[in-house]
C-alpha cells in the first residue's frame, strides 16, 4: 500500500517544491536575507554585500525574485539612474522560514568539525 502511494505521489505538486522553486539558486536566499536585514538596498550595495556574485547572476536573480512578487523594484527617473529593492509583503512572509534556517545553521554549523 505504501509503495503504491509513493508511485502515485508527485513531489512537484507539493507546497515544498513550489517554495523551493521560488528560492532555488545560490544567491536568492542571500538577496532576500540582505533585504530583510537592511530594508531598502540599491543594486551596487547588493553587489558589495554578495562579493562573489557576478553582475549577470545578480541581475537575473533580482528579475526572477521580482517576477515571483518576492521583492519590489523601485526605479527613480533621474540622470544617473537610481534603483532600490525591498521585500514585498509576500517576500516578508517568507522571512520567518529563512530566519529559522539561519538559526538552525548557527546551532549546527560546528557539528561536523
Amino acid at each position: 500500500m505504501f509503495k503504491n502511494y509513493i508511485e502515485n505521489a508527485n513531489f512537484e505538486d507539493t507546497g515544498f517544491s513550489y517554495t523551493l522553486s521560488l528560492i532555488r539558486g545560490k544567491y536568492k536566499m542571500v538577496i532576500l536575507y540582505c533585504l530583510m536585514e537592511f530594508n531598502i538596498v540599491r543594486y551596487n550595495e547588493l553587489k558589495r554585500y554578495i562579493k562573489t556574485i557576478s553582475h549577470k547572476t545578480l541581475a537575473v536573480s533580482l528579475k526572477e525574485l521580482e517576477k515571483d512578487s518576492l521583492i519590489i523594484r523601485k526605479e527613480y527617473p533621474q540622470i544617473s539612474p537610481k534603483v532600490e529593492y525591498s521585500l514585498s509583503d509576500r517576500g516578508k512572509s517568507l522571512m520567518e522560514i529563512l530566519d529559522r534556517l539561519c538559526v538552525w545553521g548557527e546551532i549546527h554549523k560546528n557539528d561536523m568539525k
